[in-house]
């Protein structure tokens, strides 16, 4: 029987705790390299997440995240039943630049205002019109949380589906505003925040413009 291999295991019983909490089927993805297995899941609201931690756990190996979870409460050292067909999504590339770093009392305060605005619209609704929760709840991870412009660069767009990611996943810690600021990286397509305790990947979607075909010969 393979053995998970993992040695920071209050840091991975962290990682897999809020995760199932989300999301109580998630896959989990372990790859090590150097001595550090990174943890790899995909949230409900399609922001990829990472925590690595100490150890030499599998190469690549998926496994669903709440037997993991068990075997490490349990103190066991087994790897749970692979699940490797359960794991559709691309990674980022490695590598990457930090284009700007924000401190994590503001994304805290970002993530606080979106939520806060999520309660009041679903009980009150939006100008006296009622709205569902989940169309509030798309509209406010889309909602652009903040705009970096590296010197010379492109601006970078931080939605809040970045946000609620660091958040909801413990990644900023106890949002001391002593603490390490979160940095906004991008990598090819992908645009990432780097909290001190994980980091949250977002690839951009293209956006398709249908243009009509004019004077074409079948109309």
């Amino acid at each position: 029987m393979s053995s998970h291999g993992l040695l920071g295991v209050p840091d991975a019983g962290a990682f897999l705790a809020r995760l199932v909490r989300l999301d109580p089927g998630a896959p989990v993805r372990l790859k090590t390299s150097g001595g550090r297995v990174a943890l790899w899941a995909r949230l409900p609201w399609d922001v990829l997440v990472t925590r690595e931690v100490a150890g030499q756990g599998p190469q690549d190996a998926t496994v669903a995240a709440r037997e993991l979870l068990d075997v490490l409460a349990r103190g066991g050292d087994e790897l749970p039943p692979l699940r490797d067909a359960q794991w559709r999504w691309p990674l980022p590339p490695a590598g990457g630049e930090t284009v700007e770093s924000v401190s994590g009392a503001e994304l805290s305060r970002l993530a606080a205002a979106a939520a806060g605005t999520l309660r009041e619209v679903t009980a009150s609704g939006l100008s006296g019109r009622a709205v569902g929760q989940r169309a509030v709840r798309d509209a406010l991870l889309d909602h652009v949380a903040l705009v970096v412009t590296p010197p010379g660069g492109r601006p970078v767009e931080v939605s809040q589906r970045l946000v609620q990611a660091i958040s909801r996943m413990g990644f900023l810690g106890a949002g001391d505003t002593e603490g390490p600021a979160t940095r906004v990286r991008v990598a090819g397509r992908w645009v990432g925040l780097s909290a001190p305790y994980g980091v949250a990947w977002l690839q951009a979607v293209n956006k398709l413009t249908v243009m009509p075909i004019v004077d074409h010969p079948k109309g």
